[in-house]
């Protein structure tokens, strides 16, 4: 009958006669008489509220308990979950603690902002429940969690002796800078390798990452085995024991050695190594470090991988570190091939007239050189390359090569000096986070240690800049105090590298934000059938 009427009504409206146009009705509040839209228990939601309390017998007051050091959260009866303030962590945290809560239909959950230091977490909550006739109730209320700080047994442990370990993984270079573990600290900061470390000091020609756990430190060491070439060994020492009952306390340490060839170094192969590698070099650029070293031969673009076994077992140095690159002015390029796509990176070779800065003014030495640069280098140009001409080299590894020919100057990579010099002192535009790594005053130098290290880490962020394959695996993130010149870019001419702002993340922080309104919204309420 009703899809006839239907039927009837809509060919009437197609023939043009008149149709009764259908309204919703509206019925008076059985309490207290006021207009209402029809609902199964006819009563406006004020009378409705005013009858039933569907928040009744729902905990509003809750306490929990946090560790201020590691700020985790106790879940009872003994499990610790680490959670931000006002992160979603904690949200559900808050609301699995609510006893009852099974009752009703949970709809939104949100935070209402606090004092910081007022120890004290609300948290608004949105429910429904089924009640008279059928009908559904809506209700906001605000549940408040009192917070008792109360350290975690680890925690606890430190506090009463920070030297209190189990493990300790002790982390070493062999060489005169420290760029390698600018690197490595990024990574680890990324994948949070190092979250489980009580302690992290720096050494001497490393760091020392302190555990409290012997399988954390074991977790650590496998992912710096994925990251870098390293060979490492352990060892254990009695602590304490208990022969009755057959318990024994170790101290464990894992010497992890990362291997001394670092990017842009300049390396002689070892004959026999050079032979299985198909007669490579014996001069190789070290373009890459990853859990493999990528060595270049920029005279023949010839590329190999050596992985950290195949390394270890030959075990050679660098000839050439990056610390000994000599700047060189380009007067001529000449490209004598095509590009070349050599392990992911592009190269042209080039033939190139070079000579040394230093010499302008003093003689007119210059350079006849072949390069793998072409790609980038143009007449005037900067680059940078190691001077065989000059170098004293006392590597054992050349003078097992009879004959050979040594060029005299090796270029490694385009220079930007000159441009930078104009942009000194001027903030970047993105920003690294850091380990809280310990710095013992006894260890260093003072003034003299701590410009080397600033110099390095300037270095390093340079690397970046001009690397995108080396911040690939690195998280970068927005400056917020940066401005940029509109000025400074119309007058600096040709740009040196800069990270593209699509590659930054923002810094996240949970700021105070004002909720509008927060205490009217938990008057607020709605019925639904």
């Amino acid at each position: 009958m009703v899809v006839l009427l239907i039927v009837l009504a809509a060919m009437a409206g197609e023939a043009g006669m008149f149709t009764v146009q259908q309204t919703v009705g509206s019925v008076l509040c059985c309490k207290c008489g006021i207009l209402m839209a029809p609902n199964a228990a006819n009563m406006c939601v004020k009378c409705l509220r005013s009858e039933v309390d569907i928040t009744e017998g729902l905990q509003k007051h809750v306490i929990i308990i946090h560790c201020p050091e590691c700020d985790c959260y106790l879940q009872p009866p003994r499990t610790w979950l680490k959670a931000q303030v006002e992160s979603k962590e904690l949200l559900t945290f808050c609301v699995k603690r609510l006893k009852n809560l099974n009752k009703v239909r949970l709809i939104h959950a949100e935070f209402i902002w606090t004092e910081p230091h007022s120890k004290r977490i609300k948290v608004k909550l949105r429910v429904q429940k089924e009640v008279l006739n059928g009908a559904v109730l809506e209700q906001a209320y605000m549940v408040e969690y009192v917070v008792h700080d109360q350290m975690c047994e680890s925690c606890s442990r430190v506090q009463a002796n920070p030297d209190q370990w189990v493990a300790a993984v002790q982390l070493r270079q062999h060489v005169s800078h420290r760029r390698t573990f600018f690197y490595l600290e990024q990574l680890i900061l990324k994948h949070d390798a190092a979250v489980r470390a009580i302690r992290i000091k720096q050494m001497d020609r490393g760091i020392d990452f302190f555990f409290a756990n012997r399988s954390h430190a074991v977790k650590f060491v496998e992912f710096i085995q994925k990251v870098v070439p390293v060979k490492s060994r352990n060892d254990k020492q009695l602590v304490s024991q208990d022969t009755k009952s057959n318990n024994y306390n170790y101290k464990y340490t894992f010497s992890v050695e990362i291997c001394p060839i670092c990017r842009e170094d300049l390396v002689c192969l070892p004959p026999k190594l050079a032979t299985s590698l198909g007669n490579l070099g014996p001069l190789v650029i070290c373009t890459k470090i990853s859990n493999s070293i990528a060595l270049l031969d920029p005279l023949t673009l010839r590329h190999c991988f050596l992985d950290a076994e195949q390394y270890w077992r030959a075990s050679f140095t660098s000839l050439l570190s990056s610390k000994q690159l000599v700047e060189y002015v380009v007067l001529d390029v000449d490209p004598i091939s095509s590009e070349v796509n050599v392990g992911g990176s592009k190269y042209v070779m080039a033939d190139a007239q070079v000579a040394r800065v230093s010499d302008f003014g003093k003689n007119d030495t210059m350079f006849m050189v072949r390069t793998h640069l072409g790609h980038l280098l143009n007449a005037g140009d900067y680059a940078l390359g190691y001077d065989l001409h000059a170098a004293n080299s006392n590597d054992m590894e050349i003078d097992k090569y009879k004959g050979l020919v040594m060029p005299e100057v090796i270029l490694v990579k385009k220079s930007y000096e000159e441009t930078r010099q104009k942009k000194r002192g001027k903030p970047r535009a993105w920003k690294l986070k850091s380990l809280p790594i310990e710095v013992d005053a006894s260890d260093t130098r003072g003034r003299a240690d701590e410009e080397k290290m600033n110099k390095e880490y300037e270095q390093f962020l340079r690397d970046l800049e001009e690397q995108p394959e080396l911040r690939f695996n690195i998280s970068l993130y927005r400056n917020k105090e940066y401005q940029p010149s509109e000025m400074a870019s119309v007058t600096d001419g040709e740009d040196a590298p800069s990270v593209p702002l699509e590659e930054l993340l923002d810094d996240l922080k949970l700021s105070d934000e004002e909720g509008d309104d927060d205490d009217d919204d938990l008057d607020d309420g709605g019925m639904q059938e």
